[in-house]
């Protein structure tokens, strides 16, 4: 009686698991066309083209908090940029402690941009200590046309600063920024950097917020130019004093005031280069980079984090376990969903892949990455609620 009572438990299971399944496969045919074409890397800044009419003033704005040891990968690019205008560089020492500030006056010796270093007044309450330090540097600025946002760990190729500034020119933009490549020198890195900027693109395709009018707004804060006057428009830096994802919340800010934004992935051309030289040595340095924002971005809400683990793990984690289950059990249709799903997934993954200079069988671990990806997630909010959420350089937020 025994087996009989099996098979068809057995069988419901098996029915369940293929619907499963097929919820993740038809999940993937969704996202794949129907989410902005986020997977593909043609978002770039325009070729360049005729030059503006005029050159306007720029002031390039570094928050820097301890930041010593990157400086001198960074700040002589800025420093060293072939702009046909008038720039400055103004690099705001945000009370650091390893001697940020002579780092960069001894850098500045070299020639190159003028540079002004300056520290910020105590932090006050309800700002970010970035945020904080921006304002700072957007102060001492006067009365600069354009701003250049980006951070200390943040190397720019000589033409980048012209690049950005004939973009935003000649398509009349008030906010134009470029996602930074980051590093993947080490096994870690090649792992999780691709999908970070996979899964942020994602979330915010870069084509829906680049679309004048669109709802979906976002910039990446490693690079980021912004019109004085939309700045103001929106309400300045004190309009998004207290947020840990800046970069979104800068964007949003400046298209709720009517401005035109733009976000790209940097170019791979040396000149017009936009990389983090910032390493990640072993898994906990990126585990901490994840997951010291990922909470804040589910709003710090149980239920936004339970619906994220729920999805993550039906588009991406059901697909590799329904082939190793339909193989075990000989259930086909459930490992041919499983398959399919996992290779639209690996070639949506692709083009990430490749940008990031990445072997095409790299693709299909994404399954594993978004696992860690979920833990990290799970993780973020543990931290908020032991007191230690958002947490950089002696500050937690």
């Amino acid at each position: 009686m025994l087996p009989a009572r099996r098979a068809p438990l057995r069988q419901t299971a098996g029915v369940t698991l293929f619907w499963i399944t097929a919820a993740s496969l038809l999940s993937w045919v969704w996202l794949v066309v129907g989410q902005g074409f986020f997977w593909r890397t043609d978002q770039r800044l325009p070729p360049p083209g005729p030059d503006p009419r005029r050159w306007p003033d720029v002031a390039v704005v570094v928050p820097a908090r301890d930041e010593a040891e990157v400086l001198p990968l960074s700040l002589p690019g800025l420093l060293a940029q072939k702009y046909p205008g008038r720039a400055r560089v103004i690099l705001v020492d945000d009370h650091s402690s390893d001697g940020t500030a002579g780092v960069a006056r001894a850098l500045a010796a070299a020639g190159g941009l003028p540079l002004t270093v300056a520290t910020p007044p105590p932090l006050p309450a309800g700002w970010t200590g970035k945020l904080w330090a921006v304002r700072h540097g957007v102060e001492l600025a006067g009365e600069a046309e354009l701003l250049l946002l980006t951070d200390a760990d943040i190397a720019h190729g000589p033409g980048t600063l012209a690049a950005l500034v004939a973009g935003a020119e000649r398509h009349r933009l008030d906010l134009v920024s470029q996602m930074a490549r980051l590093r993947t020198e080490t096994g870690w890195e090649r792992l999780i950097v691709p999908a970070f900027v996979y899964f942020f693109a994602q979330l915010y395709p870069f084509r829906w917020s680049n679309r004048p009018g669109s709802r979906t707004a976002a910039a990446a804060g490693g690079c980021s130019l912004v019109r004085r006057t939309a700045l103001e428009r929106a309400g300045g830096v004190a309009a998004i004093r207290g947020a840990v994802i800046d970069d979104v919340s800068l964007a949003r800010a400046v298209k709720r005031g009517g401005g035109r934004t733009w976000l790209g992935l940097a170019d791979p051309d040396p000149e017009l280069a936009v990389l983090s030289v910032r390493p990640y040595v072993g898994l906990g340095p990126l585990w901490r980079m994840v997951s010291r924002s990922a909470y804040a971005q589910l709003k710090h809400s149980p239920a936004l984090l339970l619906g994220t683990v729920l999805g993550l793990a039906l588009v991406y984690l059901v697909p590799p376990l329904a082939v190793l289950a339909g193989a075990v059990t000989g259930s086909w249709p459930v490992a041919a969903a499983g398959a399919a799903a996992w290779l639209l997934m690996a070639g949506s993954f692709l083009p990430m892949v490749r940008y990031y200079g990445r072997p095409a069988p790299a693709a299909l671990l994404l399954p594993f990455t978004a696992l860690l990806y979920l833990l990290m997630t799970v993780d973020s909010a543990v931290q908020h609620y032991r007191g230690r959420g958002a947490a950089w350089k002696g500050r937690t937020y």
